[in-house]
């Protein structure tokens, strides 16, 4: 039974056994792997359902270079001065960036903003940023101006007039409203080829049906994220049913 890293090829593998539906066992075996490694390995990087053996590999690559480049001699006690497991949150940080890369965020921006969600302040400076993922000042610049762009952090400036970049309880609800929107206009431009078309063609009753869905959809995710809104602002065990 082969050891060490699973390979890029062993990867696919595991994604291809996915979408048949297999079990992890079954999986394990055809790549002649221990159960247990497919799980983790699964579980690692999104879940059956959000496995990606390419996406999984950029992490398992980022993660190598990450432990090589840490401090010589470091101890657990300093890795670990908040409480927190070092190691476990590192790891937490790469699979909630590949969620996000699967989402279609550039790896390098999805890295920037689960580092900011994973932050106890939700903000970071852009040295802040460099320091923790590692990477080059413009690196962060370009990863920080296509989250801002998207409605995905704002910015902000502290005490010491520096810029910082912030995930707050809103920011989630104003990014889920812009996508409503932009679904919105989905079938706005869907309709608008009905007449053209011709009405009673089939192209533009396809277009019509399509105007249709997106409107349904979109609409309900405004008046989710409306209804959901007061959910961003609340306190865990606060909520109005844990009180009743």
């Amino acid at each position: 039974m082969p050891g060490g890293r699973l390979t890029q090829q062993e990867r696919q593998q595991i994604t291809l056994g996915l979408a048949d539906g297999l079990a992890y066992a079954e999986i394990a075996r055809r790549i002649d792997r221990p159960t247990s490694t497919v799980t983790r390995e699964v579980l690692r990087n999104g879940g059956p359902a959000a496995y990606r053996g390419d996406l999984a590999h950029h992490a398992a690559g980022h993660r190598a270079r990450r432990r090589a480049k840490a401090v010589p001699g470091r101890s657990s006690a300093s890795r670990q001065a908040d409480g927190r497991d070092s190691d476990a949150l590192r790891a937490y940080e790469d699979t909630f960036a590949t969620i996000f890369m699967q989402s279609g965020l550039p790896p390098m921006t999805a890295r920037a903003l689960a580092s900011l969600y994973t932050t106890d302040t939700g903000s970071l400076t852009a040295a802040e940023i460099a320091r923790r993922l590692q990477i080059s000042p413009g690196s962060v610049s370009k990863a920080v101006a296509f989250l801002d762009s998207q409605g995905l952090i704002r910015r902000e400036r502290d005490e010491r007039r520096r810029e910082r970049y912030v995930v707050d309880d809103d920011v989630l609800y104003q990014s889920v409203m812009a996508s409503a929107r932009s679904t919105a206009r989905l079938g706005e431009i869907a309709r608008q080829g009905v007449d053209i078309l011709g009405p009673g063609t089939p192209a533009a009753a396809r277009l019509e049906n399509i105007a249709r869905f997106v409107d349904f959809v979109s609409e309900n995710m405004a008046r989710a994220a409306d209804q959901a809104r007061e959910i961003l602002h609340t306190k865990p065990g606060t909520t109005a049913d844990s009180a009743s």
